[in-house]
């Protein structure tokens, strides 16, 4: 949240100061759309509609959603309310979808809590419930894409597809297929419907892709020259980063058997603890040891802000409903959480990940593929409540019911304690543990290693009891001993304390600031207040951070940020030349100011360097490919000279200009979405522009009449100007606003008239959308 304000600031700062929207920032990354850092479009109804319903503060409003959606997924099962709000209750406090709102991905949080109104229409359409269907996939759709995750959206898909299989071959097997295939093109429409209400957003992502560090390039070399992989989309190393080790599975249902976090809450009566004493180490130090090495997680990602535990009394009915559920419902859940927890295991199981990242159409646009457990976290606790309702209100036989609660019972309580009396196949050591061992001693290591184990043991043990509970309630029911009010009360406490329990690990009062802090996240320091002085127009590099935080995007123009898909271009300087030393590339993008540290504190030095906003050039290299392009920087006197891609040469008078000593060019006038230069030259001249070339928006005028310009130096705006006192326009006009604007208000247009269609639809078809008939 704090890099994203970083990177918005130019943007909110001139809607407040003009009231109009720009879609361009000079703020980061040396410049970039605004289309992923919460531009405002107009008609877009959908959004102004999602603004509705989260009526509570954030992060509150997401956990509503979580709870709102899931409770019309159960209730579009059939489910009566009370099992409805015991599943959203388990849904909605499901570890990892409280954990990745105590990390900030809100977005991610509010796509998913989308996912259940979506497969709610779904359901309805299949259910022949037509309009109905309709109109809530259309809404339920267009909320999802609103959400802007699309990593997120993507997954839904990939459980949608799972769902339609399995429907098909119901289908099929029941003779229904006409039924299918219409439904199918119902839902195909709303969800044509859903993207056009978000034309503009998704036009404009689109249009920036392949801008971005997420399209293909054409850099065919890495930085120290040795080939490298040409593909469209993100290198598989990079997606596969973060991928759940295959063991770490277990962790939906014991939460901490392998370390829970990286940072665990600090446990006084630890054998950590105990150590730390023992050395005298002072109380009011003890913590920040701690903290500062992140000890106790023990799996193979790099790190986690906490396990994705789906709860052990939810994994129990889980197995339960798999041994008693027959319908169609179960498979399709079970095939989303199957397929969902193998694409998680990435590198751990990489022949089954290249597959999809080879063969499946945009999967390899999206990193962290433990990402994808959320079908997990949506699909395991659905199946968990409907078993639970099957359990207690179906017709099946008693018979039938107490094998499936023996065999789950079995089954659950047998994993729990292979798990308890097995615990001597593990070392409980972290592939960390080298480094720990080099700065800490034999002694703490082996202290940390009592600490994960007893972490194990406690969660192992309060596992295999909630099992025990569990089937102890469902043998009360059968028995007669229990109501079955009594049930549903029982089982609510047991899972909201458990998960509830293990969510205030991770997010708790100490993760809340008061709103004024967000107001202003970052302090400026002696570095940014002397270059503050500076009222001209110029950019900043932050040296020590590289171009990977927005702090400095906060406070000046910089090249710098914070962004899962940074311009392409401009990562490329970063790896060939700023991470290595080689600062050149500064000049062109006219860095005035480097941010360094000296013994802890920060100062503004001065690039003498820096070319300025504008600048003509005499001679001009024309280069053949994109390597040749980038490497020609390396030692480009860049005052006097110009590289040039040869798909610009058509657009070339010359190659060689005449000097002119008394020609000028200067910036007269900006915005983020406008600049104004003027330019004086006895014979036409090369203008090199230190703004980042980007053609779908950006249009140049000479006088007042569109001109051409074309990219220069890598990722510079160039252009040629003929003789004499002119004035030069940049003016951001972005098209695919325009275009998607109109699209969106005519698919709101179109939605209003489904709604109102459906309104007049018999009270029968209401009826049936809770029918147990179809």
């Amino acid at each position: 949240i704090v890099w994203y304000e970083g990177m918005a600031k130019e943007l909110k700062d001139f809607r407040l100061a003009t009231g109009e929207e720009t879609y361009w920032t000079d703020s980061a990354f040396g410049g970039m759309p605004t289309y992923q850092l919460g531009a405002k479009y107009p008609n877009n109804y959908i959004k102004q509609l999602d603004l509705a319903i989260r009526i509570l503060p954030r992060p509150a409003d997401y956990l509503l959603l979580y709870f709102l959606g899931f409770y019309v997924l159960m209730l579009s099962l059939r489910l009566d309310w009370r099992f409805a709000a015991l599943g959203a209750l388990a849904f909605g406090f499901s570890t990892y979808l409280i954990v990745i709102l105590g990390v900030g991905h809100n977005s991610k949080a509010h796509a998913i809590a989308y996912m259940p109104l979506v497969l709610t229409g779904i359901i309805l359409v299949f259910r022949k419930c037509y309009w109905i269907g309709f109109a809530i996939t259309a809404i339920g759709m267009g909320l999802e894409i609103v959400a802007n995750h699309l990593q997120m959206t993507y997954y839904l898909m990939l459980l949608v597809l799972v769902l339609g299989i399995v429907y098909g071959i119901d289908a099929i097997r029941k003779k229904w297929l006409p039924h299918f295939v219409k439904s199918v093109v119902i839902l195909f429409a709303a969800v044509l419907l859903a993207i056009g209400m978000n034309a503009t957003n998704l036009l404009a992502t689109s249009e920036y892709t392949a801008f971005s560090t997420r399209g293909k390039t054409e850099v065919t070399i890495n930085p120290d020259g040795t080939p490298k992989e040409s593909v469209e989309g993100l290198d598989k190393s990079y997606i596969n980063q973060y991928s759940y080790g295959i063991g770490e599975t277990l962790n939906l249902f014991v939460a901490r058997l392998f370390g829970g976090s990286n940072d665990e809450p600090f446990d006084t009566s630890s054998e950590l603890a105990s150590f730390l004493r023992s050395q005298q180490v002072p109380p009011s130090q003890m913590e920040d040891i701690y903290s500062q090495f992140r000890l106790y997680y023990w799996g193979s990602q790099p790190g986690v802000s906490g396990p994705a535990y789906i709860g052990a009394v939810i994994i129990f009915l889980f197995i339960l409903a798999l041994f008693l559920v027959k319908d169609k419902l179960k498979w399709w859940l079970l095939g989303g959480t199957v397929l969902s927890i193998l694409l998680s295991y990435g590198k751990n199981l990489s022949w089954f990940t290249d597959l999809w990242i080879d063969y499946f159409p945009l999967y390899d646009k999206f990193r962290a593929v433990t990402s994808i457990q959320v079908v997990a976290e949506l699909c395991v606790p659905a199946l968990a409540i409907y078993g639970l309702w099957y359990f207690v209100k179906s017709d099946v036989s008693k018979v039938e019911k107490q094998k499936a609660l023996k065999w789950s019972t079995i089954t659950a309580g047998g994993i729990a304690l292979l798990l308890l009396l097995g615990q001597g196949m593990f070392d409980f050591s972290s592939p960390r543990d080298a480094v720990l061992l080099d700065q800490l001693g034999i002694d703490i290591v082996n202290a940390i290693k009592d600490d994960r184990k007893s972490l194990y043991q406690f969660d192992v043990i309060k596992t295999l009891l909630l099992v025990l509970g569990s089937a102890g309630i469902l043998w009360g029911l059968q028995s007669k001993k229990l109501k079955e009010n009594t049930v549903l009360i029982l089982f609510t406490l047991l899972i909201v304390v458990d998960l509830v329990h293990i969510d205030r690990n991770y997010v708790n009062a100490e993760n809340f600031v008061a709103a004024r802090v967000m107001e202003k996240p970052f302090q400026p320091n002696r570095a940014d207040l002397d270059i503050a002085k500076d009222k001209t127009r110029f950019r900043v590099y932050e040296e020590n951070t590289g171009i990977s935080t927005s702090r400095s995007s906060y406070f000046h123009k910089s090249i710098g940020g914070y962004h899962g898909a940074k311009p392409k271009r401009m990562q490329d300087i970063a790896d060939f030349y700023l991470y290595r030393g080689k600062i050149g590339p500064l000049n062109l993008l006219n860095v005035k100011y480097i941010i360094r540290e000296n013994e802890g504190s920060t100062y503004a030095q001065r690039n003498p360097g820096a070319n300025g906003n504008a600048w003509f050039v005499n001679e001009v290299e024309v280069v053949p490919n994109a390597n040749s392009e980038l490497l020609a920087l390396d030692s480009l006197p860049s005052k006097r000279k110009a590289i040039v891609h040869q798909e610009f040469e058509s657009l070339l008078t010359k190659r060689q200009f005449d000097v002119d000593s008394t020609a000028t060019i200067k910036l007269i006038e900006d915005a983020p979405n406008y600049l104004k230069y003027s330019s004086n030259a006895s014979s036409n001249q090369l203008a090199l522009f230190s703004e980042v070339y980007y053609p779908q928006g950006w249009n140049a005028y000479i006088d007042g009449n569109p001109a051409t310009h074309f990219r220069a130096d890598y990722m510079l705006r160039a252009m040629e100007i003929p003789s004499g006192n002119h004035t030069i326009d940049f003016k951001f006009e972005a098209a695919v606003v325009k275009k998607g604007s109109l699209i969106t208000l005519l698919s709101s247009i179109g939605l209003v008239l489904v709604l109102c269609f459906a309104g007049f639809k018999k009270r029968e078809d209401l009826k049936a959308v809770f029918s147990k008939e179809n």
